[in-house]
């Protein structure tokens, strides 16, 4: 017999399973988060924060967001990627990076209500960890999983207890396996993945110096280093990437995954320092060393009978596009307001099927985008000169040929500038940050068509109300205070939302009658003159899609479920059939 229950028992506590919990103890659900370390994240593995997770983070509570920005650096100090020889040679080039560029920071300023930012993940995953047990999460260190079975009741895991060596058992619910890369929850459940593990092999270097005298000037996170042999494993080149400004750094360096692993002790990481930063004397305080290999696997399905994977333990890949704690806590925002939803009664389990069917896709998509982008430093290797081997006298060569005066080095010239602009897709791809769309049994489209992409869908941010996709963020004002607030904000927190204009009332008494008789909550806004809200410069009118007399039916995660373009005959038999259906409690919709 099972010593502990729970409704949810979470495996990791990194940014998928620290998220799960803090928004599972946030919706008043009882849940457990183990780790089978002693420690939360001791090295600043995953740090860029997109837009995406900081509305997740302002979910939980400002407080919350507020923190992170606190310990975060700012988006200001993240932009100008620098492609150089080393810190202290020749820059190459560089490229306006994660909105930093005045177009690309007024498209961020209208999507969002958040900010972008780098914080390391020794940060996120405390803050996130600290929320969930001061909310009511069981967190247990040391602990680590071993097996469960499921039946049609519940989940029951064995578990050891690191310290002692006893091993014990849990009774949940459900599980979540937000174990990592090597997830053995997936693989004890049997998931489907498709890909390859170890497709390259990589070196993190974390390490103190004081280097601001080589970037203060052009601020970035990202540093790439271009040097004779470095297009061998990796992420593609030699990489000194900016942890705290500026003197904690991390240095990436690839090795062949065809020979046999190197040991990166002091002298070696030294070594490699002085060698990237260009500086034959310099001294660091080493922190920690570690290998690790690039991946390029996902998971097909996420989810068997009772079981669930999200985060690394579902999309395995290399840390370009800095997608993967941020799909990562997405992943957990999906999840998370469902499980609440068939614990507490409110839907029936089918729910539980939308979770697979939305974030499967979103995993194959960013293991792909991720995987793509370190193909796409080919270019810059191409126009430098720098393929086909390790003929330094040759490569310098050619590095050298783009300073002359010829036709062919004014094209060369040209190329590497190319090169260097095709990188936004990897840093600066908004789109592929904010654009996910959900097709799924949680979702009702009523057949309406989804708005095509006028732009490129994986640089810019597309924003729709078309059933599926996020609410686009604008800011409405406050009738009383005229103090602006988000969209965003009038939704979310564990509760459904409903959204209408003036002659939309009938929706409002029919979306609180049809939530009072499902058990849920729901926050009804009426926004046009004289109501709470007002929409002054007409940003919601244009973004809603819909007449003042029709309505958008909001996620608890922000995504729209369902929308009408005008007053139907029957309002209460409308948005009760569609809160049906996004239930699994009988309604129909397509």
């Amino acid at each position: 017999m099972a010593e502990i229950t729970t409704d949810i028992l979470i495996i990791g506590t990194g940014p998928a399973g620290a998220a799960t919990a803090a928004l599972l103890s946030s919706y008043g659900v009882e849940n457990m988060v183990v780790n089978r370390y002693r420690w939360l994240a001791n090295t600043p593995r995953a740090h860029i924060t997109n837009q995406r997770t900081m509305e997740v983070l302002r979910d939980l509570g400002r407080e919350v967001e507020d923190e992170a920005y606190m310990h975060a650096t700012e988006q200001d100090l993240m932009g100008e990627n620098v492609f150089c020889e080393s810190l202290a040679g020749e820059e190459i080039g560089r490229m306006k990076s994660w909105g930093k560029h005045p177009l690309s920071r007024a498209e961020h300023l209208l999507s969002s209500p958040c900010h972008m930012n780098d914080l390391p993940q020794t940060y996120m995953e405390p803050l996130l960890f600290k929320t969930a047990c001061s909310r009511g999460t069981q967190g247990r260190m040391s602990t680590e999983y071993l097996s469960h079975e499921q039946d049609t009741d519940g989940v029951t895991s064995t578990l050891r207890d690191r310290l002692s060596g006893r091993e014990f058992q849990v009774r949940s619910k459900y599980l979540v396996g937000a174990d990592g890369g090597n997830s053995l929850v997936a693989e004890q459940a049997g998931l489907p993945f498709e890909g390859k593990m170890g497709v390259g092999g990589s070196m993190n270097i974390l390490f103190r110096a004081d280097l601001s005298k080589y970037v203060a000037h052009r601020p970035s996170v990202l540093y790439w280093i271009m040097q004779p042999g470095a297009d061998v494993g990796g992420i593609g080149m030699g990489l000194v990437r900016m942890v705290r400004p500026w003197n904690e750094w991390l240095i990436v360096w690839g090795y062949d995954i065809n020979e046999p692993v190197p040991e990166v002790d002091a002298e070696f990481a030294t070594g490699v320092a002085r060698q990237l930063v260009g500086d034959p004397a310099l001294e660091i305080e080493l922190l920690s060393a570690n290998t690790w290999t690039v991946n390029n696997m996902y998971a097909t399905h996420m989810q068997k009978g009772r079981v669930f994977i999200m985060g690394d333990a579902a999309h395995r890949h290399p840390p370009s596009n800095g997608l993967g704690s941020n799909t990562s806590i997405q992943d957990a925002f999906n999840l998370a307001w469902k499980l609440s939803a068939v614990i507490k009664g409110q839907a029936g389990p089918a729910l539980l099927d939308s979770y697979s069917e939305e974030r499967a896709p979103v995993a194959k998509q960013i293991v792909t985008r991720a995987n793509q982008s370190i193909a796409e430093f080919g270019p810059i290797f191409e126009a430098l000169g720098m393929t086909g081997g390790t003929d330094i006298d040759r490569i310098n060569a050619s590095m050298q040929a783009r300073t002359g005066t010829s036709p062919e080095a004014e094209r060369q010239r040209a190329a590497i500038r190319k090169a260097i602009e095709f990188k936004k897709y990897e840093f600066d791809a908004h789109g592929v940050e904010m654009n996910q769309r959900y097709r799924s049994c949680a979702v009702v489209a009523d057949g309406q068509m989804e708005p095509a992409f006028e732009l490129d869908a994986e640089l810019h941010y597309q924003p729709t109300t078309w059933p599926g996709a996020r609410l686009p963020h604008v800011w409405v004002f406050d009738h009383d205070t005229g103090d602006r607030i988000s969209t965003l904000d009038l939704c979310g927190q564990g509760k459904f939302a409903l959204f209408t204009g003036i002659g939309g009332e009938a929706w409002i008494e029919a979306a609180e009658q049809a939530a009072a008789e499902l058990g849920i909550g729901i926050r009804c806004h009426v926004i046009g003159p004289r109501q709470t809200y007002v929409d002054h410069v007409g940003d919601w009118a244009r973004a809603s899609e819909v007449s003042d007399s029709g309505c958008i039916l909001v996620r608890p995660d922000q995504h729209v479920a369902w929308r009408i373009e005008d007053m139907a005959d029957s309002p209460k038999s409308e948005i009760g059939r569609a809160l049906a259906f996004v239930l699994a409690k009988g309604g129909e919709g397509t």
